[in-house]
């Protein structure tokens, strides 16, 4: 029967030839190129817990008294939705479990998929013909950090309504039409009445199409344009090297998940996180501190701290100083993140297709400039907690902005010398260094190679 049906579907859809040749494509070895599976197996985890914590959360902000088991809460008043976060921790059943791992899930996500891009940029994966795949993973990116912050702001706890306060303050900043922009979004003056069925909706609808879009967008063109790989024996820009998809390969990728979900599972299970009941629901007049966000967009909290004090008027609308550290760095970070590719290739003058990768040492300006990025990313990041530093250091804080301010001048000139100067030295020493030899599935010299599988 199986086999009658098979023949049925393959005579009408032509489908025997794209699965064998599907199951025979090698795939490189190297550990590396499973971070980017971490990627999409946190988001299959994020579907599925989230499509669970969406159908007990309430996107109202009506306000109710609380009645529910936290005594500590017992008679306060708050809103629907955040009630309703407080049923899912307290009374469904392993809500607290699901919603935890939800969270963990969104924070992993993100540095996951960090950690993929570094490994694409240092080895100049996002060379010609991938540059447009580098150019729909940044994008990922971003959308990936505005969906986190979306969830970060539905629960309407006392955190995330400042937070959610701070970027509402980012929006209206912008020059005419921030607070058009501002009541469209939100659908009245923060706090609003529809704001959180408006970001529930952008959470649980618009913003997982669009990663679900953007993730096969990015899997189809990586899937044409076949993986890149380390140099290595009988590795050339024409074949690729390394196991195919069945068994060996589906193998190693379903041992994977079971990896990521038992992890994700285990912090869930083990590690607090976002506990709302501690910071009570959302009320104007109140604020709490130490307050941080969610690590991913630290780096932007950094920023708004030590940002520069530049008001101006511009005819006869004021910019405030929270536009420039909100808005215009943000906006400078992703034009850089999206035209490196095109920038490398037009100062090095190379156009030509590139389908084994580089070790970092062979090119040290690049590999320079992506430290130094990430020096100066590391200072905004620290500086998002410069009042936990000031606590618990007793350093002034005035003087831990200005330090921050100064370091990320000058600690990513420092590192990019430092950077340029050791790889420099590296490469003129050791010459080109060659990946380890994989270990090899068909024959002894040279693996399975795709220009080999018919």
């Amino acid at each position: 029967m199986i086999a009658r049906l098979l023949d049925w579907t393959d005579e009408r859809l032509g489908s025997s030839s794209f699965i064998h040749k599907a199951l025979r494509k090698a795939f490189p070895d190297h550990w590396s190129f499973m971070l980017g599976e971490i990627n999409f197996y946190c988001f299959l985890v994020l579907i599925a817990t989230g499509t669970f914590l969406a159908l007990w959360y309430v996107p109202s902000t009506n306000e109710i008294v609380y009645h529910g088991p936290y005594a500590l809460l017992r008679g306060a008043k708050m809103s629907e939705a955040f009630e309703s976060v407080m049923r899912i921790s307290f009374q469904v059943n392993a809500g607290l479990l699901i919603r935890q791992i939800h969270h963990w899930a969104a924070n992993v996500f993100l540095a996951a998929i960090v950690v993929h891009m570094c490994r694409i940029f240092f080895t100049g994966s996002f060379r010609k013909p991938r540059d447009i795949n580098w150019v729909v993973g940044v994008t990922l990116f971003f959308t990936a950090m505005f969906e986190g912050f979306t969830g970060y702001s539905i629960p309407d706890d006392l955190l995330s309504g400042l937070g959610l306060r701070i970027a509402v303050s980012i929006l209206q900043s912008v020059p005419f039409a921030g607070t058009y922009a501002m009541f469209w979004l939100l659908g009245g003056m923060f706090p609003s009445t529809l704001m959180l069925q408006r970001l529930f909706t952008l959470h649980v609808y618009a913003m997982p199409i669009l990663l679900l879009g953007g993730i096969s967008v990015h899997m189809m063109i990586l899937w044409r344009q076949k993986h890149a790989q380390f140099p290595g024996p009988s590795h050339t820009e024409r074949n690729v090297v390394g196991s195919p998809m069945f068994p060996n390969y589906a193998v190693k990728t379903l041992a994977l998940l079971c990896g990521v979900v038992s992890v994700l599972t285990m912090l869930g299970a083990f590690v607090q996180i976002n506990p709302v009941w501690i910071w009570g629901p959302y009320r104007s007049d109140l604020a709490i501190t130490p307050a941080q966000p969610d690590w991913y967009v630290g780096w932007l909290e950094g920023a708004l701290r030590i940002g520069p004090h530049w008001a101006i008027h511009l005819f006869g609308h004021m910019v405030p100083s929270v536009f420039w550290p909100g808005l215009v760095l943000p906006l400078i970070i992703m034009i850089v993140l999206v035209s490196y590719p095109f920038v490398e290739a037009f100062v090095t003058g190379d156009r030509a297709e590139h389908n084994l990768l580089d070790v970092p040492r062979e090119k040290p300006a690049r590999t320079a400039f992506g430290v130094a990025f990430f020096v100066f990313m590391a200072g905004l990041f620290l500086a998002g907690a410069d009042d936990l530093e000031a606590r618990y250091t007793n350093l002034s804080l005035d003087g831990l902005v200005w330090f921050y301010r100064l370091f990320c001048i000058f600690g990513p000139m420092l590192a990019f010398a430092v950077t340029y100067a050791l790889a420099g030295g590296l490469k003129q020493r050791g010459g080109v260094h060659e990946a380890p030899r994989v270990r090899l599935t068909r024959k002894a010299e040279g693996g399975f190679s795709e220009d080999e599988i018919s």
